[in-house]
């Protein structure tokens, strides 16, 4: 069988979805592995390293997806890629379905067989194959980074014969796994650092990485299925919002993360607080791609306002593309290897296994997933 990794067409996008180490792997599974020239650049993987790892080089888009089997890629393909597919192929990459969903009624046209691999459910065995995890572990530690970088004090105390420097304080909202990344992270470097979440299980995890979790006394809880968060009643909202604008005043740092599924991302941080924000504050906005947690954060920019700059950086795991590549690449080897038959070396899908039903969006030219067939949320 033919499995292909073609070159990623989105601007900005320097992330791949096979590395060296997985290209061993999937040949020793029996495929045949054709990655496209030049696919690897943006991650510092050359051609020769894919070649030596036993892929084959495809020198265009075209001679890569060209009967291919199984197709990985990071991003969505575009229409010309998909038009390169062969009817039956597997397609599994980040498919964005909420936000794009006329997207995929065109892989349902083409006959692909599309797998969302950021709706890989939230159970144990799937771990190793959850790329939301994967990923915004490494943008919750970027993004501290990057507020670091944007700050002009120091991060830790100092003390000096000239006299102390007081820590930063650092406020992180959203305790997903990009949140924990970020407090461990403000942690390393020194700073005073405080977290909020909806979800009352993730206090002791916010402490037991040295952060003070500030969060308000109500019965109702923010846990939904799969250890994600809910959206909140408007009485809670009010009372969160009124406890993060007293909190916010003191803060040096804010890195908000919060993200409810197939939804905008909730306002967290309003333009009035960010008014009683300290001049030369920083405010990263990992939320941004979906709206943001802040409604004065802009998409792709770094602005200034009311003397805080907000940091609203896309795609912020692929500033550490090497990493986040192979982490990726790992992600889909392990989703794959179960479904690869030991003796015919076959594609062999289980229908009903969790991490299939939860991932799949159309098959056999429908779109199969709950939440996407009509009348679905």
């Amino acid at each position: 069988m033919k499995l292909a990794i073609p070159k990623e067409r989105l601007d900005g996008e320097p992330r791949v979805a096979a590395s060296v180490e997985t290209v061993k792997k999937l040949t020793a599974l029996g495929l045949q592995v054709t990655v496209e020239a030049g696919a690897g650049a943006g991650a510092s993987i050359s051609d020769a390293l894919y070649r030596e790892a036993g892929a084959e080089i495809a020198s265009s888009a075209a001679d890569a997806l060209k009967d291919a089997d199984i197709v990985f890629k990071v991003r969505a393909p575009t229409d010309e890629e998909l038009g390169m597919m062969k009817r039956g192929a597997m397609l599994a990459a980040i498919l964005n379905p909420y936000d794009d969903k006329a997207r995929f009624q065109k892989y349902a046209a083409a006959g692909v067989n599309a797998f969302a691999m950021e709706l890989m459910p939230r159970i144990s065995r799937a771990q190793s194959m959850d790329v939301l995890s994967s990923q915004s572990n490494l943008a919750g530690y970027k993004a501290v980074l990057n507020a670091a970088a944007a700050f002009t004090r120091a991060m830790p105390m100092m003390m000096t014969a000239a006299g102390t420097i007081a820590p930063a304080r650092v406020f992180v909202m959203g305790v997903g796994v990009a949140g924990l990344q970020a407090i461990a992270t403000a942690k390393r470097l020194g700073a005073i650092v405080s977290a909020t979440d909806v979800r009352s299980a993730t206090k002791e995890q916010v402490e037991s990485l040295g952060g003070t979790f500030v969060m308000v006394e109500s019965e109702e809880s923010g846990d939904a299925a799969g250890g994600y968060a809910k959206e909140m009643s408007d009485d809670y909202k009010r009372a969160q919002a009124a406890l993060v604008a007293e909190h916010i005043k003191k803060q040096d740092i804010v890195i908000t993360t919060a993200l409810i599924p197939g939804r905008p991302a909730p306002e967290l941080v309003s333009e009035e607080m960010v008014k009683t924000m300290k001049p030369g504050s920083i405010l990263v906005d990992l939320a941004v791609e979906r709206g943001g947690n802040c409604p004065l954060s802009e998409p792709g920019k770094r602005v200034v306002k009311h003397g805080v700059t907000l940091i609203g950086d896309l795609n912020v795991a692929a500033q550490l593309a090497v990493d986040a590549s192979s982490l990726y690449a790992k992600n889909l080897l392990n989703f794959i290897t179960p479904m690869i038959d030991k003796e015919t070396k076959a594609l062999k899908i289980d229908w009903d296994d969790e991490t299939i039903t939860g991932t799949c969006l159309t098959r056999d030219g429908q779109v199969v997933h709950p939440s996407l067939r009509e009348g679905g949320n």
